[in-house]
């Protein structure tokens, strides 16, 4: 058992309060974590704003060592973070190891996209008098960034906010969630290592009232937030006068045609819904077939889910581990039970052993139950018929989130009208919408989200264009 303090600046300090973690597998406690309070909070955004005065002067090399040298330090230590992200958060242990590498891989694309932040020159002779005038526009760092990330990608949903704030120059405060804390703390000691000026990041597991102080501050221009929608959209409304990006929830759908390989529908959908016990904002909650497959499509589905391993995360053969904590089973169940009274049958699991849901399958179900219309963040899939490809997208857009969606197709057209008519920040095609590569465009619409990240874009959200317009008659 450990004890992680909080790092402020680059610096332990002792927090006023500890909270336990425990494994949520088997509840045994592995460490303890300090609380940051008002007054660490008000020393990080000093530091913070102290520091991007050096940040911001930090030459494109110099981000890049930096970056680089994280990159590198993960991968030697590659089995040790894994093993931390699991006993954390319960994460399958294969699915760890791949979290980590993923990482590796977000913090050396940052390091690329710091010696490649664009900028623009051009004439402004299109009107007299502007003859001999040049217009250059370069990008700068915004300032002092807030991020608060969840608790499902303890390394790379941090990383995601970290290292592009780094690349382009800026400070930041992260806010972890408490009960994987410890993955973004050893982090924060990373980076540290690799060279980073001191007081440029603080690591903060913190009180509300901590949080709501960095939000208010003015000092503050970016708050980039990743949870849940009815807390990301309050923190917006917080934020005045502040940038603000939001990566929130969804309840992910695929769309499977006819036209399309079967067998290669069914294994995505079925790693899609169940990776990490659907812990995953882009995990396929709804699939959509036509209904020329439906009956073939489910009943091979469920022959696959009955293959998966379930039990203890730190098996390498474990596909479906513990849910985060008893509230989200019990969450869980309670939605169940209510698509069950509207009809809803259970063609498969449901079973709770501790924290473990056993993977679900759920056929007729209506649009209006819990399952269907909200995010379940759970082991579970609701399997829908529809008859034409037009219904189908339709039925798609029928919710209150757009964050990506799926489609199984080889029809061109229909391709293409999927990408123009789904409300969605991403349309995946012959994939399931839990695809991400870290370097791509992402983030959602609707209660999905605001902004978007994805290195290079995120890069843009923490960076302001400034122009210069140069008189070269006199130059």
């Amino acid at each position: 058992m450990k004890e992680y303090k909080v790092l402020l600046g680059g610096k332990w300090v002792e927090g006023r309060e500890k909270r336990e973690i425990r494994f949520p597998y088997d509840d045994r406690k592995i460490a303890e974590v300090h609380i940051a309070d008002v007054d660490i909070a008000e020393e990080a955004l000093d530091l913070a704003k102290k520091a991007f005065e050096t940040t911001k002067r930090l030459t494109s090399e110099e981000r890049y060592n930096i970056l680089a040298t994280v990159s590198r330090r993960l991968k030697d230590l590659e089995r040790e973070m894994a093993e931390d992200i699991t006993l954390s958060c319960g994460k399958p242990i294969k699915d760890a190891i791949t979290e980590v590498k993923r990482a590796q891989f977000t913090f050396l694309t940052a390091a690329e996209e710091a010696k490649r932040i664009p900028g623009e020159i051009y004439s402004l002779d299109m009107r007299k008098g502007a003859e001999e005038r040049w217009a250059i526009i370069r990008r700068f760092p915004i300032g002092v960034i807030f991020g608060i990330s969840p608790f499902n990608f303890p390394l790379n949903l941090v990383a995601h906010k970290l290292a592009p704030a780094i690349a382009s120059g800026n400070t930041i405060i992260i806010r972890p969630a408490t009960q994987t804390a410890t993955v973004a703390l050893r982090l924060g000691e990373i980076l540290y290592e690799a060279g980073l000026p001191e007081g440029a990041l603080s690591v903060l597991p913190s009180t509300y009232d901590a949080a709501d102080r960095i939000i208010a501050d003015s000092r503050v221009k970016l708050l980039t937030f990743t949870g849940s929608a009815d807390v990301g959209w309050k923190l917006k409304e917080r934020a005045v006068k502040k940038r603000v990006v939001l990566e929130l929830g969804g309840n992910a759908a695929s769309v499977v045609e006819p036209d399309t390989s079967f067998d290669w529908a069914v294994e995505r959908n079925v790693l899609g819904a169940y990776n990490y016990s659907g812990q995953v904002c882009i995990s396929v909650q709804r699939i959509y077939v036509h209904r020329s497959l439906y009956d073939r499509f489910v009943s091979e589905f469920v022959k696959r889910v009955k293959k998966l391993k379930i039990g203890d995360p730190l098996d390498p053969d474990v596909k479906v581990g513990p849910m985060i904590n008893d509230a989200a089973v019990e969450k869980t169940i309670e939605w169940v039970e209510e698509a069950k009274k509207m009809g809803g049958k259970i063609l498969i699991g449901g079973e709770r052993k501790g924290r473990i849901l056993t993977p679900m399958v759920i056929v007729d179900v209506p649009h209006e139950a819990k399952v269907v219309s909200e995010e379940a963040f759970a082991p579970l899939v609701v399997i829908l018929p529809y008859d034409d490809f037009e219904e189908a997208i339709d039925r798609v857009n029928d919710s209150r989130y757009g964050l990506q969606a799926g489609v199984f197709t080889n029809n061109l057209l229909k391709a293409r009208y999927a990408y123009e008519n789904l409300v969605v920040g991403g349309v995946v095609l012959n994939d399931v919408p839990s695809f991400r590569v870290d370097h791509m465009m992402y983030g959602g619409v609707k209660d999905s989200g605001f902004g978007r990240e994805g290195l290079r874009y995120a890069i843009e959200e923490m960076t302001e264009p400034r122009l210069l317009v140069l008189n070269t008659k006199f130059s």
